[in-house]
């Protein structure tokens, strides 16, 4: 995988988690990131730089990193009363990034994604998540009702971000271990894994629009429910 831009190759630095074969940088990257020296980056011209990396925002650098280092469902559900994110089949790549970046910064546990007709992790989800990607565990899961059985199994509870659920984001107090579950952008959460949740729960909308973008309402909801576990 060729991590491109700024922030996602010194975070993926940063973390440890890869295996950083090269980095490429301009000159010009090279004088304004002084970490980048410590990297012991090639020096390439801007057109070399999008051609290995795909992509024209790349901002001067580029690096070999390999795959990402993906964990397992259990792995998140072992953790003392974990909070978790699950996202099934979201397919947008821009807003798994910027899930991903606020759910790093909220503290969740990590995140789960579907191993097909979803969005998974590229370079783009790591250059929209800032890098913060690269300090996340994110889990892949076959069947998302499957793993909301296995994480009640486990003892946590299980919440569906719906729209038109009647119970507000704010009723329950989210104790113990906690997985919020967002649907896909524009059909939400599938019947089967909308049934698989202990509760769904929406966000009010006081303004004209109708719904809030997927990442709006993650962060939004991620937020809230920290609050409330730091109250209880």
């Amino acid at each position: 995988m060729i991590l491109y831009g700024r922030n996602p190759v010194r975070e993926a630095l940063r973390a440890g988690r890869r295996t950083i074969a090269d980095v490429w940088a301009t000159e010009r990257a090279l004088s304004r990131e002084p970490w980048l020296r410590g990297a012991g980056p090639r020096i390439a011209r801007p057109d070399e730089i999008e051609r290995r990396s795909g992509s024209p925002d790349h901002q001067g650098v580029c690096a070999d990193a390999g795959g990402y280092p993906f964990v397992s469902a259990s792995e998140l559900l072992a953790v003392e009363d974990p909070f978790i994110v699950a996202l099934d089949e979201l397919q947008d790549p821009q807003n798994l990034g910027a899930i991903a970046r606020s759910a790093e910064c909220a503290g969740v546990t990590g995140l789960v994604i579907c191993e097909r007709r979803a969005a998974t992790v590229t370079p783009a989800v790591a250059k929209a998540s800032a890098g913060a990607i690269e300090h996340l565990r994110v889990a892949h899961v076959r069947n998302m009702a499957d793993f909301l059985g296995d994480a009640k199994r486990a003892g946590a509870w299980c919440y569906g971000a719906d729209s038109l659920a009647s119970t507000s984001y704010d009723e329950p107090d989210y104790s113990g271990g906690v997985v919020l579950v967002m649907g896909a952008e524009a059909s939400g959460l599938r019947p089967r894994v909308a049934k698989s949740c202990d509760a769904l729960v929406s966000l009010p909308l006081r303004g004209r629009t109708e719904s809030l973008n997927a990442s709006a309402a993650a962060a939004v909801l991620m937020y809230g429910i920290l609050q409330r576990r730091r109250s209880a």
